[in-house]
């Protein structure tokens, strides 16, 4: 299969409705990794997200419905396989991601002898403080998924990860869509496919615009559906570990 690809990390951003911070995040990006292909998945946005996206040389997929961030990585992942890019790193559109700490998890992706990089809040660095119900799923989440994936996790819900290619190729046909599922069930989907996980710490800043995903009625509920989404993932069947990296 020839590929189009110019570079050899392919940077997602799934986006719904971020027509106020995109443009800024893309601008960022950009010039910290000039070196970069860079993909915004438009997950069925109703705002103008789809127009501000299409900034230099940014690829934009454009989805007819809104299917989360699972369902918008996992197109993300199959259209990186089919490219045939080595790294794609996850990049939240609403710029709460630092671009500078880009680079940093896909050098650890070689550095740390890993498939999966997670860029994690609560690992020593920055100032990200999590509060009532959220705060004790992240607590009973983290110390779970620890123990399942064999390495200290401390933020298991964070959407900031770098993924070589033998997580791409898994991510390419077995992510979940479901709440929550594309950060907590897809840490144990790789884990069970023999796949590396670390994780590093970075800092995370203000929304640069748009409507914050979880509001105080959302965030109360957020305990239960995290736990629902580990047992869900736990229960899954043990997957036939795929081939190793050369």
């Amino acid at each position: 299969m020839t590929s189009d690809r110019t570079a050899d990390v392919l940077i997602v951003v799934p986006a719904w409705n971020e027509q106020e911070a995109l443009p800024g995040v893309l601008d960022e990006l950009h010039a910290a990794l000039p070196q970069a292909d860079y993909l915004v998945v438009n997950d069925g946005s109703t705002d103008q997200t789809s127009v501000v996206a299409r900034r230099g040389r940014t690829m934009v997929l454009d989805l007819p419905v809104n299917l989360g961030v699972g369902g918008a990585m996992r197109a993300g992942y199959k259209f990186a396989a089919r490219r045939g890019y080595d790294v794609v790193v996850q990049v939240d559109g609403d710029g709460q991601h630092d671009p500078a700490d880009v680079a940093r998890v896909v050098e650890a992706l070689a550095t740390d002898n890993a498939d999966i990089v997670i860029g994690a809040r609560f690992a020593d660095k920055g100032n990200y403080i999590a509060r009532g119900p959220r705060r004790w799923a992240m607590k009973l989440l983290s110390a779970t998924l620890s123990r399942v994936v064999g390495t200290r996790l401390t933020d298991t819900t964070s959407g900031f990860k770098a993924s070589n290619k033998r997580a791409i190729a898994l991510f390419a046909v077995d992510y979940p869509a479901e709440y929550l599922g594309d950060t907590i069930e897809s840490m144990v989907i790789a884990s069970r496919a023999g796949l590396t996980i670390r994780q590093i710490g970075v800092e995370m800043r203000p929304r640069a615009g748009g409507t914050p995903s979880h509001n105080p009625v959302k965030a109360t509920l957020f305990l239960g559906r995290a736990v629902l989404a580990l047992v869900i993932a736990l229960s899954r069947p043990t997957r036939q570990p795929i081939g190793q990296s050369s």
